[in-house]
């Protein structure tokens, strides 16, 4: 069940970057949709699905979007297993921590994307700072909007059971 639950979150993910980043260029560079959904899997479930997460929706998405195959899958990957961590050993069930947490992942994914881009390509290190901190915010808040619909959609379901069953009662009598 975790297993399809992960892989439902990271093809979601991917279909809604690929479809944002052929709608806008400029859009799509400013959110990453794979990276939260990561980054959702790893608060959730823990360390280890975290990484893997990172390391099939890396390698799915540098494969998708062209490039260096294997530089996002690496950046995910650390990302995801320290998420996991972090979230394993604090508390973040509430939205500020939580926000600091989908701040903190999309920056070192960033630093650690474009650093290895620039090991690869023999070339200085360039950081466009407003950029990075403008899609930290962005997927900040489409992170805590996705935990927030994941959590209260069992208490939704229970809601709308408990709903049925009593109206099924008032239709027997």
């Amino acid at each position: 069940m975790k297993a399809l639950a992960v892989f439902a979150a990271l093809i979601a993910a991917l279909l809604a970057q690929t479809t944002v980043a052929g709608l806008s260029l400029e859009l799509g560079t400013l959110v990453n949709f794979v990276l939260v959904a990561v980054m959702c899997v790893a608060l959730s479930f823990g360390a280890l699905t975290g990484l893997l997460a990172g390391a099939v929706g890396g390698l799915v998405q540098d494969a998708v979007a062209g490039g260096i195959v294997g530089i996002g899958g690496i950046s995910k990957t650390l990302v995801g297993f320290l998420v996991g961590a972090v979230g394993a050993h604090f508390i973040v069930s509430q939205p500020l921590p939580r926000l600091v947490i989908f701040l903190g992942g999309t920056v070192l994914h960033e630093l650690c994307f474009q650093s290895l881009y620039a090991l690869v390509e023999l070339r200085p290190v360039q950081f466009a700072w407003q950029t990075m901190l403008t899609q930290a915010a962005i997927n900040g808040i489409i992170g805590l909007l996705a935990l927030q619909i994941v959590e209260s959609a069992p208490a939704l379901k229970q809601r709308r059971e408990a709903r049925r069953a009593t109206f099924a009662r008032s239709r027997r009598f």
